[in-house]
Formats: structure tokens, C-alpha cells, sequence
């Protein structure tokens, strides 16, 4: 492995200058893409299950952050629900009844005009019915507008219940992506706050390999090629088939892993390799590419 590594540090000199056909055209390390989990909500870690190095499923649940709180808010709120919604009945009873009373001095309205059209009623008589009808309608306008408030009061009390909901959802750790824990940051029983990073966790079946050409070879490669990939074996050297899924549009110098003075001053293109792994390859390996 120690010759191995001699090797790749000096592979970076040859690039572009080396035309044998068995001469790898990129050198670079494989690593993962990793997702950061966090908690979405404050309070004590009651559940916490997760291990490094365990296999998770997209949309495991792993973990849940006290929620008695929002639990008494909940019940508070569905009180205050059933109390409006008392209110609300009430209101509609009132609004039922004055409408009725509306309908009776309607008529008795109806009745005391054609009086008064023979001659038959006063017109102080007529003035009375007309301004208990009056007052009548405005009372009911009063009353419906009083009882589309209560209303309203529900719709907030509605929203607030929803914003609870969703919080106690929070309150649950749901792990985003399928892989393998890498790094785990918290305990159960620790208190966590919104943001905070819980665990690390990568796709492990999928490895990219970030290699390093020079401006010579940009020519040679492209977005979506089909490479060869090589990695050191126990016994001997692995080959895996690549796609090349990312080139760097500037140029960088070389990685410090190249110790010498005049590699350091080299300039090269990263790219990225995606490699579906079999199981043989660790994040950290080193590996090369031949287009």
C-alpha cells in the first residue's frame, strides 16, 4: 500500500504527458456525499435511535423530541374549540329568532300600511311599525356580523391547533436518506434546539471519486462518459465502471496530498467520478481513471 501511495503522489506529474496505453489518465480519492441531520425542534432527546456504522431507510423514524407541551397546548386549544363553537350555536340561535320576529312585524308592517291607505291607522301608527322594523334589521345585522367574528375567532383557534400539529411533527427525527450512519453528534436524554446536528449519514452504495486532471486533458472527458476506475486490492487491482458527473469550470492547484515542491504549483481541473459500489470500496481509498 506505502508503494501504492508513492505511486498516486506521482501520478499528478504525469498527467497529459504520458501516452502509454496502461498509464491512468486521472488520480483522486473516493468519498461520499453525506446528508447532516438536524433537529427540527427544541426540548430533551427522548428517543434516539441511531448507532454509527447502522443501515437506515429513507423515512425511518429515529428519534422524537419532548412533546408534552405541545400536547397541553393541543388540549388547551380543542377546549377553546368547543367553547366557540358554543358561542357560535348561540349566536345562530339568536340570529334564527330575530329573524322570525322579522317575519311577524314584516306582516304586521304589511297590515298597518293598508290601514293606513283607508284611512284606518294613524300615521303615528305606520311611523312605530316602520321603526320597530328598523330597529329589528339592525339588531340582526348586529347579531350576524357578531356571529361571523366568533367565527373567525375559530378559524384562528383552527390555525393555531394546525401550527401545533405541525410542530409535534418536527418533534420527530425522520431520517431523509437511505445509507449508513457515519458520525453520530447526540445522546438520548440531551437537550437539543432547532438546527442542531444530530448525525451524519451517507449513501454508501454510491461512492464518488474526486479526481484531478490537467487542462491538456480536458479535451478527453466530458459530462455523462463512461470511465474505468481502479482500486487498490489486498491482491492485486479492482476495476469498477464510472460516470463522470462533474468537471470543475476553474482551475485549482494540486491537492496537499502531493508533496513535492513542484507539484504544488501545478494547476489541475477536479472532477467527479460516481462509482456504484460493490462493497469493496471505503470512503478515503484511493483510486484512478482511465477515459
Amino acid at each position: 500500500m506505502k508503494k501504492r501511495w508513492i505511486f498516486f503522489a506521482a501520478g499528478l506529474l504525469l498527467l497529459g504527458c504520458n501516452n502509454e496505453d496502461d498509464q491512468p489518465d486521472a488520480y483522486g480519492n473516493f468519498e461520499s456525499e453525506p446528508v447532516m441531520v438536524s433537529a427540527q425542534s427544541q426540548g430533551e432527546l427522548k428517543v434516539f435511535d441511531v448507532e454509527e456504522g447502522s443501515a437506515l431507510k429513507s423515512g425511518e423514524i429515529v428519534g422524537l423530541t419532548d412533546t408534552m407541551q405541545l400536547h397541553l397546548k393541543k388540549a388547551q386549544l380543542g377546549a377553546s374549540v368547543d367553547a366557540v363553537k358554543s358561542r357560535i350555536v348561540s349566536a345562530g340561535a339568536q340570529v334564527t329568532v330575530q329573524k322570525v320576529q322579522m317575519e311577524n312585524l314584516q306582516r304586521e308592517l304589511n297590515r298597518v300600511q293598508k290601514l293606513f291607505s283607508d284611512g284606518a291607522a294613524t300615521e303615528k301608527q305606520l311611523d312605530d311599525i316602520e321603526g320597530s322594523v328598523r330597529l329589528l334589521e339592525a339588531q340582526i345585522q348586529a347579531s350576524t356580523r357578531q356571529k361571523n367574528a366568533i367565527a373567525s375567532e375559530l378559524q384562528s383557534i383552527s390555525a393555531q391547533s394546525d401550527q401545533v400539529d405541525d410542530q409535534i411533527s418536527k418533534a420527530l427525527v425522520t431520517n431523509p436518506v437511505t445509507g449508513v450512519v457515519l458520525q453520530k453528534y447526540k445522546m438520548e436524554g440531551e437537550i437539543v434546539d432547532p438546527g442542531q446536528i444530530l448525525y451524519k449519514i451517507a449513501d454508501l452504495d454510491r461512492l464518488i471519486l474526486r479526481a484531478y486532471i490537467s487542462g491538456n486533458q480536458l479535451t478527453e472527458v466530458k459530462i455523462g462518459q463512461e470511465v474505468n476506475v481502479n482500486f487498490d486490492l489486498q491482491d492485486g487491482i479492482g476495476t469498477l465502471p464510472g460516470k463522470v458527473t462533474w468537471i470543475a469550470s476553474e482551475a485549482e492547484f494540486t491537492p496537499k496530498i502531493i508533496q513535492t515542491r513542484e507539484e504544488r504549483v501545478n494547476l489541475v481541473y477536479a472532477m467527479k467520478v460516481e462509482v456504484k459500489n460493490d462493497g469493496r470500496l471505503k470512503i478515503g481509498m484511493p483510486g484512478e481513471v482511465k477515459f
